[in-house]
């Protein structure tokens, strides 16, 4: 390591850092909101009981977990448009993304519904609420301290898999971290930057589940 090559770590620190936090987080944060809404409503088809419905949602969770990321990503961003439907980088970006985490999210979720033990279901039904308002009221608040240590570890997870958006041409941080090194050549320098910029992300971003969790832990202790 010489001059040169610190003062290009220092060069490119900011360029990297802004677009983690002005792309890579918000693109994770929005995909990660609306895969749960996705997740939610998957989890819920799945124990529907209605044999049609628990079918989509079965073959959508098997297509989305047995197709890798990347692959999805080329098909909503390179072959969409021969179908006529164009989606700019950024959106179909947040769709991919949301697609995945949908599929993947909505086991964690259908698996913490049914470990809300059968009583629950029984005592909602007993004071005269619905099924829904079980679900709602009684069920999904159970439900949702199991799957908030899954759930964070899939939030996590997808930040780094935002790195992979940079093949539809998303100018994220990793994309950022091409464009340096293929101006300065110095590949092994700058991607170990990124690595560890990405690093420092989930750091942070485990120190926050970590307290989530504690905080859980108290309010069901109390």
């Amino acid at each position: 390591m010489d001059g040169e090559n610190w003062q290009l770590i220092l060069d490119s620190f900011w360029p990297l850092l802004s677009a983690g936090l002005r792309v890579t987080i918000p693109l994770a944060l929005a995909s990660f909101a609306i895969g749960l809404a996705i997740a939610i409503g998957i989890a819920l088809l799945r124990i529907s009981g209605n044999a049609l419905l628990s079918g989509i949602a079965r073959v959508y969770v098997s297509a989305i977990r047995g197709t890798p990321l990347l692959v999805q990503l080329f098909v909503i961003f390179y072959g969409l448009p021969q179908l006529g439907i164009r989606i700019d980088p950024f959106p179909a970006a947040v769709i991919g993304l949301s697609l995945n985490v949908g599929g993947y999210a909505a086991e964690v979720i259908r698996a913490a519904i049914l470990s809300v033990p059968k009583g629950q279901w029984e005592a909602g039904f007993t004071v005269g609420l619905s099924r829904t308002r079980t679900l709602r009221r009684i069920i999904i608040p159970q439900a949702a301290r199991v799957s908030v240590p899954p759930l964070s570890n899939t939030f996590i997870s997808l930040v780094k898999d935002t790195s992979l958006v940079s093949v539809i041409t998303v100018t994220e941080m990793f994309r950022v971290a091409q464009n340096i090194a293929a101006f300065s050549y110095e590949f092994l320098i700058v991607y170990m930057e990124a690595a560890v910029i990405y690093w420092i992300f989930c750091f942070v971003l485990s120190l926050g589940q970590d307290a989530l969790e504690r905080r859980l832990d108290r309010h069901v202790a109390h």
